[in-house]
């Protein structure tokens, strides 16, 4: 064969190469681009509030946007009653989707494994606002008597001391975490559910030629293989739960007393303030002081997603 005849082969190839590498990179690009943009469309559009804010925006659980000639808000609240929402949430799904992720891929039969999988994955398919009307409605009588006798048991543990709200309503963060965690257990139990399948099988077998039993074989290799799945499948996780919206907004109630460190108070999420206060983005000021809120609130979720990528490309398994 001719060195011409060989060209006229491998050019269409290689422009297949090329062209495939150009859409890639356009598309990643494209991708980069808009988070870009939405973060300095944020910091414009928050400036001139912060510049206009009459207290401190990182220390202040005030947020006063009424008048727009005496703005006063601050993030301290939100960030304590979303942090604490979504770790507590975060605290209780991940042990419960390691158990699943387990069952499901050493200890099922798959007659079993494939329609409980199916059934899991389709809790991430539940409307927010039916995990909302939920929780509220059904879930929050029925924790009642234990958040009762919790905080009478705990209480002198800050954690569950009372807070500004009724325990007796079940519109705390205790009753928003554990619907948060239902709802991001689906998340997490695939992640940590494919890391697990990926353990070499020769691994296995050697741990099973060695006399391990079938939970030391999962305990000294399953489950170290799948560890940056797990880890960065919780952080995910963390992620949707930080934003979730409705739910919480349902759930939780509005105190205006400052926000404690304790699962039985309320308040607002960054996410459930900006949607509760959708009437008041008629002024550029006051809208603003809410996009300064979602500014935070995007810069954290992006970390804690930048972080989750970092863990699942990392050797910790």
């Amino acid at each position: 064969m001719s060195q011409l005849e060989a060209l006229s082969i491998t050019r269409p190839g290689r422009t297949a190469d090329v062209v495939m590498r150009v859409l890639a990179t356009a598309s990643g690009a494209l991708v980069v681009a808009a988070i870009a943009l939405i973060a300095l469309f944020l910091l414009v559009q928050a400036i001139p509030s912060l510049q206009a804010n009459q207290a401190n925006f990182l220390t202040s659980g005030e947020f006063s946007t009424s008048d727009p000639a005496d703005l006063r808000f601050g993030i301290k609240d939100l960030l304590i009653v979303t942090v604490l929402s979504s770790v507590v949430a975060l605290v209780l799904a991940v042990p419960v989707a390691m158990g699943i992720a387990i069952f499901l891929t050493n200890y099922a039969p798959r007659r079993i494994s494939r329609p409980l999988s199916s059934v899991i994955d389709l809790l991430a398919a539940v409307p927010s606002i039916v995990f909302g009307l939920w929780g509220i409605f059904i879930l929050a009588p029925v924790l009642e008597p234990f958040a009762v006798w919790l905080n009478a048991t705990l209480g002198w543990f800050p954690l569950f001391a009372t807070g500004n709200v009724s325990i007796t309503g079940g519109g705390t963060i205790f009753t928003a975490s554990i619907v948060l965690a239902i709802m991001i257990l689906p998340i997490i139990t695939t992640v940590a559910r494919e890391s697990y399948r990926q353990t070499p099988r020769s691994t296995i077998e050697a741990a099973q030629s060695l006399g391990a039993t079938r939970w030391e074989v999962i305990r000294m290799t399953v489950i170290p293989f799948g560890r940056s799945g797990t880890i960065a499948g919780a952080m995910l996780g963390l992620g949707r739960a930080l934003g979730e919206t409705v739910a919480v907004l349902l759930i939780l109630r509005a105190s205006p007393l400052p926000a404690a460190f304790t699962v039985f108070d309320g308040g607002y999420t960054f996410a459930s303030k900006i949607a509760s206060a959708a009437a008041e983005f008629s002024s550029p000021l006051p809208t603003g002081a809410y996009i300064a809120a979602g500014f935070v609130l995007f810069a954290l979720t992006f970390i804690v997603n930048v972080i989750a990528r970092a863990v699942a490309g990392s050797k910790l398994g």
